[in-house]
């Protein structure tokens, strides 16, 4: 087995190579709504690359599960962002990492972040990252990729030695 990764709190600059982060520290913004809100346009870089993909919006209903937890497999989406916001969720994890110089998942420089309550992600097109999970109770989540249906729309890749993630 690897050595372990430690999980961080999730920050802007921490998962900047990886994505966005989308959360409640959101800074100027225009008043809307005859003045009884702010709204803060274009907090994530939503994008896919297929003309026949369509915006998928889902929601995905999540076990909790604890820490330490074992990553057996990574996955992406070759073509799409891949964006998550927390619905009802008290913490979630997110393990992301690179690909090496052939497109695979580079584990050596693998990273784990706790999402908090009115936090979400948006993966780049490519990133590899483990599917989401919740922690300290059942989550729901609302995600957003572009998908067609086919083989593009997820990538997956089975790790030849798992991965453990321990608290922050």
């Amino acid at each position: 087995m690897r050595p372990p990764v430690r999980a961080q709190p999730l920050t802007r600059e921490a998962f900047a190579p990886f994505g966005d982060v989308i959360g409640l520290e959101l800074a100027g913004g225009n008043s809307a709504n005859q003045g009884t809100a702010t709204r803060f346009d274009r907090v994530a870089n939503l994008t896919g690359s297929r003309p026949e993909a369509k915006p998928n919006l889902a929601v995905f209903r999540s076990v909790a599960k604890t820490l330490p937890f074992e990553v057996r497999l990574l996955e992406r989406h070759p073509c799409s962002t891949q964006m998550f916001v927390a619905l009802a969720c008290q913490r979630f994890l997110v393990v992301v990492c690179p690909e090496d110089a052939r497109g695979e998942p580079d584990l050596d420089r693998l990273q784990a972040f706790v999402c908090g309550p009115g936090q979400g992600v948006n993966y780049r097109p490519g990133q590899w990252h483990h599917p989401i999970i919740a922690l300290e109770g059942p989550a729901d989540l609302l995600m957003l990729a572009w998908e067609d249906g086919s083989a593009l729309d997820c990538e997956e890749r089975p790790l030849p030695t798992p991965v453990l993630i321990t608290r922050d």
